[in-house]
């Protein structure tokens, strides 16, 4: 098996509660890198709060954010991008303003909130990333450019409940993923981690059997299905291990560095 393309998922796969990269992780993926292997990333997370994982560890490639509706070079080209409908974003804003759903955007790769409080202190600390609280008018004004909007639930119980009202008022006019229990991510129909993974292969002319896919979450279950070859961390859920060829360690123990030795490098 040669992979030429290995695409990872950052929070409980590469990167342990947003703590740097590992040195056991950063020497893995450049070992790869020195072997041939294009490791990128392919995260939820903003272009910006993914660059510096990237740069940690030495990489110099197009990376997947927002769960596929950017693909962004290291450098700053821009390979792919898929906006949200404008119009879509204001009823959204609405839809959750009428119901008190703490809500966050990204515009043109900035972060707003609805109100500033736990919800945004705790995503700022782990992404390293800081918002503005511009409130849901503001929000109904800021809808340019719109990658993703997020809704964050008081509590994982009602986030399945929030997610089926959600498909109920629009449909398969937007994509709801999640990457962790009490995310509800909205992206623009037909964009995932799976479909920017496809177009980042074709870009660099690898074949999509060349592949490696490596997550833990939901949003990473697409690119898992779609890669030639999928790994899931020891600490993914079992929804993730079930679809996967090969189940590794986890994030805690660099699971992530295991799996690119053994799958990649062909190490024992």
């Amino acid at each position: 098996m040669t992979i030429k393309l290995l695409a990872t998922d950052l929070d409980g796969t590469l990167l342990r509660g947003g703590k740097p990269v590992s040195a056991g992780n950063i020497a893995a993926a450049q070992a790869a890198a020195k072997a041939g292997t294009i490791v990128t990333i392919a995260t939820g997370r903003m272009y910006r709060a993914a660059l510096p994982v990237a740069e940690a560890l030495g990489l110099d490639v197009p990376i997947i954010t927002y769960n596929g509706a950017l693909i962004k070079s290291t450098a700053g080209k821009v390979y792919y991008e898929q906006y949200l409908d404008e119009d879509i974003c204001r009823q959204i804003t609405d839809f959750a303003a009428a119901r008190d759903w703490y809500l966050q955007t990204y515009s043109g790769d900035g972060l707003y909130y609805s109100d500033y409080g736990e919800f945004s202190k705790r995503y700022e600390n782990s992404q390293k990333v800081i918002g503005e609280n511009i409130g849901y008018a503001g929000m109904r004004e800021k809808v340019e450019k719109m990658y993703k909007m997020l809704i964050i639930t008081p509590d994982p119980a009602v986030t399945q409940d929030w997610m089926a009202q959600l498909t109920a008022e629009f449909g398969d006019r937007v994509t709801l993923t999640q990457s962790s229990a009490d995310f509800i991510e909205i992206i623009s129909p037909g964009v995932s981690k799976a479909s920017a993974l496809v177009k980042l292969a074709q870009m660099l002319a690898v074949d999509i059997s060349e592949t490696m896919a490596i997550g833990d979450a939901g949003n990473d279950l697409p690119m898992l299905k779609a890669a030639g070859f999928s790994v899931a961390m020891g600490n993914a859920t079992d929804e993730v291990k079930a679809v996967t060829d090969a189940i590794t360690g986890s994030c805690d123990e660099d699971g992530w560095a295991q799996a690119v030795y053994k799958y990649v490098l062909g190490s024992k």
